[in-house]
């Protein structure tokens, strides 16, 4: 069996230069269109069909040098952006929406996170979540906010030392009840009073997955609300991917032959 199989993921692409939240981390269409260009060159796009025959009998090899696209989080991107072009091309993308923001239009805190930082000066942004903790502190029984900074403004590839702490901070590290709290409040306050709205501009209907998916695209889990897995219980797995089966069964896939995709890759 060829043991190298690229497995390209993506998340937002978008015209980012003429959209509202131009300083949002994705992929220009145009630029989405030249690393296809690229990877057709040097690639070989795969079905994850054809990658799973090929795990199930090792003795099948997969020629050439094989790619697998992905495509995370049932952005409205994906199906206005990506899937014409994918469609185009006859390439088979692989995409893994969260059953819960689709099916109640709420945000995902990820998301809500991303936007946040795409809506507003990052400085501000600091102060604001300093003085929510500073409100916080004593009914959760935080840590002092400059313990958190020194713990977790650390630059990373990605991201700049105050971006890196708001991302630890609200993903991670703080009590769930209070991130929660947190991350709405700052939500409502740089980018949305109305959350419902919001997500159904940010993410796919039912009808538009439907679609894609009878278009040869492949429709996998993503949980059912995108929770870090190796954070929480046992019986809170069962219930994120009992979730997230339903949620492909309602989608028309077979509830017999799925693939999980780990949100947060954890």
């Amino acid at each position: 069996m060829n043991s190298r199989i690229t497995i390209v993921m993506y998340h937002y692409v978008r015209d980012l230069e003429h959209s509202r939240y131009p300083g949002i981390k994705g992929l220009t269409v145009d630029d989405f269109r030249g690393q296809l260009d690229f990877l057709s060159t040097h690639y070989r796009f795969i079905t994850v069909d054809e990658l799973l025959v090929t795990l199930a009998s090792p003795e099948k090899q997969i020629t050439g040098h094989p790619v697998l696209l992905t495509f995370d989080d049932g952005y409205l991107d994906h199906f206005v952006n990506v899937f014409p072009v994918l469609d185009e091309k006859k390439i088979q993308g692989c995409f893994f929406p969260p059953a819960k923001p689709i099916q109640e239009h709420l945000v995902l805190d990820v998301n809500k996170i991303h936007f946040i930082l795409a809506a507003a000066d990052i400085q501000e942004i600091v102060r604001n979540l300093l003085s929510m903790l500073d409100s916080a502190r004593d009914e959760y029984e935080l840590e002092s906010n400059d313990r958190y900074y020194q713990l977790y403004a650390h630059p990373s590839r990605f991201d700049i030392p105050d971006v890196a702490f708001v991302k630890t901070i609200l993903q991670k590290i703080l009590p769930q009840p209070c991130r929660k709290q947190i991350t709405d409040a700052l939500f409502r306050k740089f980018v949305a009073s109305d959350e419902g709205a919001f997500s159904q501009e940010l993410y796919m209907s039912i009808d538009q997955i439907k679609c894609m998916q009878r278009s040869g695209m492949y429709i996998g889990s993503h949980g059912f609300s995108h929770l870090w897995m190796d954070t929480i219980s046992e019986q809170e797995q069962q219930i994120e991917i009992e979730g997230s089966i339903k949620f492909l069964g309602e989608l028309g896939c077979d509830p017999d032959s799925w693939s999980f995709n780990y949100p947060y890759g954890a």
